[in-house]
């Protein structure tokens, strides 16, 4: 028997089997080949068609089950994993009122930070723990004031997990965790923020019906078994955000854990059970998708845009004799700690949030062009990156968030020991690496909402875990190279 599990990405839909008995990942796939479109049709507008992730669900579902010959009967239940913070409007037969507008999508800046200050900041921060900001209820208003015509057809609004569940099963509802990462989760009342859909001017009835994340969320329809490939009445047992969802697949469900990604852009997310939202502008505070009323785990989100774009973009310009993070990797090896003084500020794909949306650049300093070589610069770079990370957990350490373990995914950066070393070390603390996705994830929490897992977490270690980095005791170098750094950043804050 099998879980299946779906994490809906805006470049591509991940899909896993996972074994019932044993919790190990059967087969993976993506879909469609190439990245999905996304629509721009003015500046800092990103929308996409959520019928185009139902399509690609709904070939690589029916891909894995034939490729691994796998019968539909023999799949227990369903995992949806979901880009965070989007809007999907159906009308009240459930159809499709416009494209998706996406989580990259910037229109509702100005919506949110007007609602933040009229509000009140303070209220905010105590309710909602979080500035309404460029989130889904911003981006609901924005329809409603641009796009009248649309608004006055809406019957429900959705996140794109829900509305994928929808396709499922014909039934629409939402999470209190997906509720929360639209901003309109009253943390105080534990119900929807009706005062913020009131200050909008938006009718609470769009809101969905809401269902425990863990639970049987509707069965398959035999529309959407049949476009599926799955078996008629298969359920829906889990739904989450792909943060929090990254979060569950790394074993992150208690406060002290963190769950670190080094993709493009780099993602913090540390688990706590403090209901702070002290700092709502430099990260963000969603349920966790272990959250409940009697015992409110929050999920604090630091994202980093400078990321691994930073190190990619070197490999794909710097002429390497192999182009490859390994090659990278290498070169930078034969470089002491802190690069012969060269520093790299990594912050070179948009504006920072966690220095309040200024947009820093990338920064080469202190260049020496008698000494200094490529390895340097992929050193620097690395070093750079890793620091960055450092700054983000230094962030939420003053907000009173404990750090006491780091998981993080078998990705490119972590891959390094470099980065992963310089990392552990500053902050003093394991980095424990995992080798799994989210589509895996969403499967195995699927089976844990059905009963037939009961230790997710022992699971995931004995199937995952890769190895451990732990804090090398001689910290003096990287001390002196990070203090350095930061020097050059605050320099570079100044002129901001």
């Amino acid at each position: 028997m099998y879980y299946i599990g779906f994490d809906i990405g805006s470049s591509s839909v991940k899909a896993a089997l996972i074994d019932s008995d044993s919790g190990k990942s059967v087969a993976s796939i993506n879909e469609p080949k190439d990245e999905m479109d996304i629509i721009s049709v003015n500046r800092n507008w990103a929308e996409q068609n959520p019928d185009f992730w139902w399509e690609n669900i709904c070939i690589a579902s029916k891909r894995l089950l034939k490729e691994n010959a796998v019968s539909p009967k023999l799949v227990l239940g369903i995992g949806i994993s979901y880009q965070m913070h989007g809007l999907v409007l159906v009308n009240k037969e459930g159809n499709l009122l416009r494209n998706s507008i996406i989580w990259c999508d910037s229109r509702a800046v100005e919506i949110g930070n007007k609602a933040f200050t009229e509000l009140g900041e303070d209220k905010c921060k105590e309710a909602l723990l979080n500035s309404p900001a460029n989130f889904t209820a911003s981006k609901l208003k924005w329809v409603r004031d641009n796009e009248p015509e649309i608004y006055n057809k809406a019957y429900k609004f959705m996140l794109p997990g829900d509305y994928i569940a929808y396709k499922f099963t014909g039934t629409i509802n939402t999470t209190k965790s997906g509720l929360s990462e639209g901003i309109l989760w009253d943390y105080k009342k534990q119900l929807p923020a009706d005062w913020l859909l009131d200050y909008y001017d938006i009718d609470s009835s769009l809101i969905p019906d809401i269902v425990d994340t863990f639970s049987d969320q509707g069965q398959l329809s035999q529309k959407g078994a049949q476009e599926s490939g799955l078996k008629e009445g298969t359920p829906v047992l889990y739904r989450a955000g792909d943060q929090p969802n990254n979060a569950l697949s790394l074993n992150v469900f208690n406060p002290g854990e963190v769950a670190v990604t080094g993709g493009t852009s780099g993602v913090i997310y540390a688990v706590t059970d403090k209901l702070n939202g002290s700092e709502p502008v430099r990260f963000n505070n969603f349920a966790h998708v272990n959250y409940s009323e009697q015992k409110p785990i929050i999920g604090k989100l630091l994202c980093i845009n400078g990321a691994g774009i930073q190190y990619r973009w070197l490999k794909n310009n710097l002429n390497l004799e192999t182009n490859s993070y390994q090659t990278m990797n290498s070169h930078a090896s034969k470089v002491p700690v802190g690069s012969d003084n060269l520093q790299l500020i990594p912050f070179g794909n948009g504006a920072e949030r966690m220095f309040e949306n200024k947009t820093i650049g990338t920064h080469i300093c202190n260049m020496n062009l008698n000494k200094h070589t490529r390895s340097h610069i992929f050193r620097a770079a690395l070093e750079g990156i890793a620091f960055s990370f450092v700054y983000g957990m230094e962030i939420l350490r003053k907000n009173g968030t404990d750090i006491k373990v780091i998981r993080a995914g078998n990705d490119n950066l972590f891959r390094s020991e470099i980065f992963s070393n310089t990392v552990a070390t500053l902050i003093d603390q394991e980095i424990e690496i995992y080798n799994t996705t989210g589509a895996v994830g969403a499967a195995r929490a699927a089976g844990w909402a059905n009963g037939t897992f009961k230790d997710i977490g022992g699971m995931i270690t004995n199937n995952d875990r890769v190895m451990t980095y732990h804090p090398l005791h001689n910290s003096d170098d990287y001390q002196v190279a990070y203090q350095r750094w930061k020097n050059e950043l605050n320099r570079i804050l100044k002129n901001k």
